[in-house]
């Protein structure tokens, strides 16, 4: 073993962390007869050689070394070894982009192309271990077939094979899943894929007929489902019949916060941690019914890989068969534990590899589990639903109500996922969230706020829940303390407030009197409107107090955003106070604090006038002053005393300059002005053309409101309507009169051509306007919700198009 490692030049290679020299090291404690050993050179071949998914010169020296281990019976815990090799060859490019040497991405992406072809060189290695007697290299060998055998086909039909005999329950998913990934993988071998899949959706035990259609895939269109007759709750039978085909969504894959699952798993250990002597391969099974699981996975693998070939009525099956695994029915491995709260992890005795760590909390949390592996199965099978949001929301409710804690945890964080890429009816599952505050597992109500914390209003059938939660807790649940950082408020009290429930204020008025004070206060306070008026002493108060020190921008900031909110005038000397005082360490980012307050108060902050044009007059020739400064000031002159001949030169100047900033504060304050500020259309209309995207909308909305009408403003807009998603709630505002006062009702302007449709066809679309893969804003749902409101504003005050 490992022969011609030391003829490597390892200390010429890299990973993560600088030079690779310790690299030969690693690869020899993965052979170690000593588990912690082999714990910990995983864990670093993961943490250095392969961080974070990354391919370097020194992983690709790593494969053949890897896949000389795999093959060794001696070596233990090889199932960990086939996914760290599964990982590294596994990232798939675009084959329709070409990589340019010149690119400073071109050695990553070829590092990760020669990762993959290395892997598949060496995958015959993989053929040999499908009947191997290791349960860990049982359980993860499939995937490494399906992801790189040169003859798909063949290993297609050795799972299949393989399938008839294995008596591991965990093990048999593992095949279910390998030819679902086999059907994506290689489109001609997805027809037999799919049969397959749809033979293994059936109860050999009772003879039920599947619902499944493989014929749909072979054509390309979805299925016609058989009519089904259900009981409804009257009494009265129903006909159900087909909700229209869902689209496909996109498939999960092995993640780092998956690792140290899939390493108990590489163990030979089930997902609880146990060890399953009993499940061994060739073991004979003619005649077996497929259990719940194995029927679960295979409709799981059919949303993957052909979505449209499930039924519309395919929620009462997976419901039906969660509760067969909840109840005990089917083989008994697959109910092993009570459905209680997990117990509290147990520290380890040493100090350990971080990933050695991670396997005993996730051991002890999934010990009381039932049937823990049903999350990724839901999850898969959430994304082949795709848009089929009513499927999903009730597919949530069941497992909402599940008696297994586990099922509810997973349940609330898919629902989390689902609200905020769809849109949907989500009040029944918005008040199940809310529920899970009243169990006694603190993992469940951390994860119920978290999914309610960037609802905003969606999470006012939670109101009650989330109240009772925050009161019942005391300060200790209002309040978040960090080691390093400034405290803040608990995320409960967040998502109460954001509701706009006046159960909050008491709460943050006692806060309001704590020293020191949650950085975040005044944000929650701003979510609150006229119901937080009493709370406007008290900030003043705290306002009045603050030090005008260096900290000052981190300390009025919060304060200042929700006087702003509640345009609390009142404030008003202690707003300008801070703008008087300030230190000229940060000075013009608190100024423009107070700027924004000044211009919510309106004409009640007369006094500021003065100030004001100070401001707007020296503001420019400040040494170190933005370009946007003097536009921000004379937005707040405008918003406080309207006199535009006072504030259209420095706008205007702004609007012709090259900061992109200032031209943007500059085309928002002249179309703020309305036809007063015409003066500056001269300047607006050659930005409808300038290079940047943002500028020309901009110009766009202003010319629009300074001429009165769409003119040349609606090209511009009905393109960026498309182009730049984020610019439809402007426009949608704009359409309904908001923004324009010139024909504030009747027909829509002559000018904006196809209004009607544009917003109509907007309503209709499921998925959410700003839902992007990968990521998620804390403000995207209560967004996409104002955009929804918007265009049913407009349709309804509009007569046409």
């Amino acid at each position: 073993m490992f022969g011609g490692i030391d003829e490597v030049e390892w200390a010429g290679l890299e990973h993560a962390y600088g030079s690779a020299g310790d690299v030969p090291g690693l690869l020899r404690g993965l052979a170690s007869a000593d588990p912690a050993v082999r714990e910990s050179a995983l864990d670093a071949m993961y943490g250095a050689v392969h961080h974070q998914g990354d391919v370097y010169d020194s992983t690709l020296a790593c494969i053949p070394f890897l896949l000389e281990l795999v093959v060794d019976p001696a070596v233990p815990d090889r199932g960990g070894i086939i996914e760290l090799l599964t990982s590294i060859g596994g990232i798939e490019l675009d084959g329709d982009d070409e990589l340019d040497p010149e690119c400073e991405e071109f050695e990553s992406a070829a590092n990760y192309a020669m990762a993959a072809s290395a892997v598949t060189a060496g995958a015959d290695a993989f053929l040999s271990l499908v009947g191997c007697e290791d349960r860990g290299v049982r359980l993860t060998v499939p995937l490494a077939l399906a992801a790189f055998h040169g003859e798909p086909a063949l290993v297609l039909a050795l799972l299949r094979e393989r399938l008839k005999v294995e008596s591991d329950p965990e093990v048999r998913l593992a095949y279910v899943e390998a030819g679902g990934r086999i059907a994506l993988r290689h489109d001609g071998l997805a027809p037999e894929v799919v049969e397959w899949l749809t033979a293994l959706t059936r109860s050999q035990h009772d003879g039920k007929p599947s619902v499944y259609d493989p014929d749909a895939y072979a054509v390309g269109l979805p299925p016609e489902p058989p009519v089904r007759t259900r009981p409804h709750p009257n009494g009265v039978t129903g006909v159900t019949g087909p909700n229209g085909p869902g689209s496909q969504g996109g498939t999960s894959g092995p993640g780092g916060a998956q690792r140290a699952d899939r390493q108990t798993r590489a163990k030979g250990q089930d997902r609880t941690g146990r060890e399953t002597d009993g499940a061994r391969p060739g073991a004979s099974a003619p005649g077996r019914p497929y259990d719940p699981g194995l029927r679960l996975s295979a409709i799981a693998q059919l949303a993957r890989c052909a979505p449209h070939t499930l039924p519309a009525d395919v929620v009462p099956d997976v419901t039906g068969l969660l509760r067969e695994l909840r109840t005990g029915r089917g083989p008994e491995r697959f109910h092993r534990a009570p459905s209680g709260p997990p117990p509290r992890p147990v520290p380890p005795p040493g100090p350990g590899a971080l990933l050695g760590r991670l396997l005993d909390q996730r051991e002890a949390e999934r010990a009381a589990r039932t049937a823990p592996w049903t999350g990724d199965l839901l999850r898969t099978l959430h994304d082949g639903l795709g848009d089929r949001v009513d499927d999903r929301i009730a597919l949530l409710a069941d497992q909402l109500c599940s008696p297994d804690w586990g099922q509810r945890i997973d349940a609330v964080r898919m629902s989390a996922r689902l609200m905020r890429t769809w849109r949907g009816e989500y009040g029944e599952l918005v008040g199940l969230i809310g529920e899970q505050l009243h169990d006694g597992e603190p993992g469940l109500a951390d994860a119920a706020v978290t999914a309610l914390e960037d609802l905003h209003g969606l999470a006012r059938p939670a109101a009650d829940a989330l109240a009772d939660h925050v009161i019942a807790g005391g300060p200790g649940r209002w309040v978040r303390r960090w080691a390093e950082e400034p405290d803040a408020l608990g995320r409960a009290l967040v998502a109460l407030s954001r509701t706009g429930d006046a159960r909050a204020v008491p709460v943050l008025a006692r806060l309001l009197e704590r020293d020191p004070l949650p950085r975040d206060l005044g944000f929650a306070v701003g979510h609150l409107g006229a119901a937080a008026a009493p709370l406007v002493p008290a900030l003043r108060e705290r306002l009045g107090a603050l030090p005008l020190d260096d900290r000052l921008y981190d300390t009025a900031g919060s304060l200042l955003w929700a006087v702003k909110a509640l345009r609390a005038s009142e404030a008003l000397p202690e707003v300008l106070r801070l703008l008087r005082g300030a230190p000229e360490y940060r000075r013009e980012w608190v100024a423009e604090l107070v700027l924004r307050a000044l211009a919510a108060f309106g004409p009640a902050a007369a006094e500021a006038v003065p100030g004001l044009r100070a401001l707007l007059r020296d503001g420019a020739r400040r040494d170190g002053s933005s370009p946007a400064f003097g536009a921000k000031a004379a937005t707040a002159l405008w918003a406080v005393e309207g006199d535009a001949d006072a504030v259209l030169p420095v706008l205007c100047a702004a609007l012709a300059g090259t900061d992109q900033g200032a031209r943007r504060v500059a085309a928002e304050t002249v179309g703020a002005m309305g036809p007063a500020g015409a003066g500056a259309a001269p300047v607006l209309a050659p930005l409808l053309t300038a290079a940047d995207p943002w500028t020309r909308v901009d110009a766009a909305h202003a010319l629009w409101s300074v001429t009165g009408g769409p003119g040349l403003s609606w090209p511009v807009l009905r393109a960026a309507w498309d182009s730049l998603p984020s610019t439809r709630i402007p426009t949608a505002e704009r359409l309904t009169g908001g923004a324009d006062t010139s024909n504030g009702g009747g027909a829509f302007p002559a000018g904006a051509r196809g209004a009607a449709g544009l917003l109509r066809s907007e309503l209709v679309h499921v998925r959410r306007h700003n839902a992007i893969d990968g990521g998620y804003g804390s403000h995207d749902i209560v967004r996409d919700e104002r955009l929804l409101a918007l265009c049913r504003q407009a349709l309804n005050g509009r007569t046409s198009s």
